[in-house]
């Protein structure tokens, strides 16, 4: 059977016992009287996952702040999570995936309320701490404003005995960044005298959307710097492998933000059953999926995918990105604070390319990688991006079609006039042309396709088999395939045949005329209110040609991975002309 394979977050609980000033949760901190029950609430998610085939392999408790959950509600909900693992590990391995233990991400600060339960499920660790730690009572308080140090410090060791993976991570702001010697010493101090091991740590750049004007982000440029400090402290040293893995890892391939589209792999579920995006994009409508209770899997994972393809196209894709040869690794970085900050690429990208290049990550000099990205994640006309020919080992898309007599018909700009309500579009290929076309139709609009009439015999031995081919898609995005790539979803294709044409009177000399008005009409409850919708159209030879080029020619199917076909965007808007 085959299994798509999440990473789900949970959050049995909103409440927390700390006000950490730069907390990206701001006044959500406190439980919300609800319904759910937070161990029902999990069980029934996953149970709902797994019948759509939809199998987590990972699973992580967040918050708020999960301990501040009951003894027994803490307990049940780890039991459930190590239950879990255990009867579906097999499933878990074939998929790739290593079988853990229950993980918890925390402030620590009531980890001893917990410590039983810990230590009888073996549950991985995952805190947070403020370095230098002289700062970490100026910003990390509990909601009566008490400092938190000196208890979290004495919980860290209470988890001296515990054998599974326990890290600590610190975000680092401006306010922090003035005092590097400080944190250099903090690690130190950590690393000698807790029951951390530091080379397992991670440190974390802070963006301060939501301060209030307190912390305030660090620069790329100090960002470098904070890097560079590091590892001339920490090279060649008991925590040279840290700093050269896990510390930045943050920022590495390894995350979420290596997916082409996030929303095809990470999740998180609020006790309630509210589905997002992830931490941050938690509490915002944009990245808000559904709910478990109320939408089917298929449903939520749809929504999922399209919410992160418009956010990623929210922005233009950035000129840098397409000549890095990194852009395989970061895919132009987290959405949610490109938006944020207004920005089209990644908020730590010098940074990530320093990471890369010391790494001895392959760099991509051809930027061979651009237009597959961009295929799978961006909107509009992309072709000045496929790579240019180079000897000849790479031939462009336009070489292939010039070569190619039969190929030309698919592109051929004057072969389909589009007219609507008297005026006319001449219909080129998404791919070719550098102006994009959106009309408004609306149900009383008259929409006539003119097609030339050569084409009925093109590339075709018996042309009263052939066909006017019409391929109608919505605004919205649906995954296919097993590449996972991000398409728009398809709604109806139709064909009309020769003996139909050759009977339709035709007011322009050499082209067929066919009035698709009805036909626009016909499915207005399946367009995208948010997306421009699509039309293509060509023949079904034609569509045959293509396809079968496709199969033997990977530089043309690398070119034409989308619908190559003369084509227009358009909104469907219920109302009048006037």
């Amino acid at each position: 059977m085959d299994y798509k394979f999440i990473h789900l977050l949970y959050v049995p609980t909103m409440a927390c016992n700390m006000q950490c000033k730069y907390c990206y949760l701001e006044d959500n901190t406190k439980d919300i009287n609800t319904k759910y029950n937070e161990v029902d609430t999990l069980k029934y998610a996953i149970e709902k996952f797994k019948k759509s085939n939809v199998i987590p392999f990972n699973i992580s408790l967040h918050g708020g702040e999960v301990t501040t959950l009951s003894k027994e509600s803490f307990h049940d909900i780890i039991k459930l999570i190590s239950d879990y693992y255990n009867e579906n590990k097999d499933i878990i391995k074939a998929g790739g995936f290593n079988v853990g233990n229950p993980h918890i991400k925390t402030n620590m600060y009531a980890l001893d309320k917990h410590i039983d339960t810990i230590k009888e499920f073996n549950v991985s660790i995952s805190g947070s701490l403020d370095l230098p730690l002289k700062l970490h009572d100026k910003y990390r308080v509990t909601k009566g404003d008490k400092t938190t140090l000196d208890k979290i410090l004495s919980n860290l060791e209470l988890m001296k005995d515990i054998p599974n993976k326990k890290k600590v991570s610190a975000t680092i702001f401006k306010e922090h960044f003035e005092y590097l010697d400080d944190i250099v010493e903090d690690i130190k101090w950590l690393n000698k005298n807790t029951s951390l091991d530091m080379n397992d740590f991670n440190f974390m750049i802070g963006f301060d959307y939501n301060s209030n004007g307190i912390l305030h982000h660090i620069t790329e440029e100090e960002q470098i710097k904070l890097y560079e400090r590091m590892h001339e402290e920490f090279d060649n040293t008991d925590l040279d492998a840290g700093v050269n893995g896990p510390w930045f890892d943050e920022f590495g391939p390894g995350y979420c933000s290596n997916c082409d589209n996030c929303g095809s792999k990470f999740f998180l579920l609020e006790k309630n059953g509210d589905i997002y995006s992830c931490v941050r994009g938690q509490k915002n409508k944009d990245y808000y999926y559904g709910n478990i209770y109320d939408n089917t899997v298929e449903d939520i994972l749809e929504t999922a995918l399209g919410k992160i393809f418009r956010n990623h196209n929210k922005m233009e894709f950035n000129e840098d990105c397409s000549k890095c040869g990194y852009l395989y690794l970061c895919k132009t970085g987290c959405p949610f604070v490109k938006n944020t900050y207004k920005t089209n690429k990644s908020y730590t990208c010098l940074l990530q390319q320093r990471m890369y290049k010391d790494r001895n990550y392959e760099q991509d000099i051809n930027n061979e990688f651009v237009p597959v990205y961009l295929s799978n994640m961006r909107l509009g006309d992309n072709s000045k991006y496929y790579p240019e020919n180079k000897n000849n080992l790479y031939p462009d898309i336009k070489d292939i079609i010039n070569e190619d007599k039969n190929l030309k018909y698919i592109y051929d700009p004057d072969s389909f006039i589009l007219n609507i309500d008297g005026e006319e579009y001449k219909l080129e290929s998404q791919i070719l042309k550098n102006n994009r076309d959106i009309i408004y139709v609306t149900p009383e609009s008259k929409v006539f396709i003119y097609m030339k009439k050569h084409l009925i015999e093109e590339v075709c031995d018996y042309p009263e088999n052939n066909s006017l081919y019409i391929m109608l898609l919505s605004g919205n995005l649906v995954t296919y395939g097993d590449e996972g790539r991000t398409k728009q979803r398809h709604i109806n294709t139709n064909q009309i045949y020769k003996g139909v044409l050759d009977n339709i009177k035709s007011d322009k000399k050499d082209y067929y005329k066919y009035d698709i008005s009805n036909y626009i009409k016909e499915y207005k409850d399946y367009y995208s209110d948010e997306n421009p919708n699509n039309i293509f159209f060509t023949t079904s030879s034609l569509r045959d040609y293509h396809y079968n080029k496709q199969k033997n020619n990977a530089y043309y199917h690398i070119q034409a991975i989308n619908l190559p076909f003369q084509n227009i965007e358009f909104y469907y808007v219920e109302g009048s002309n006037d």
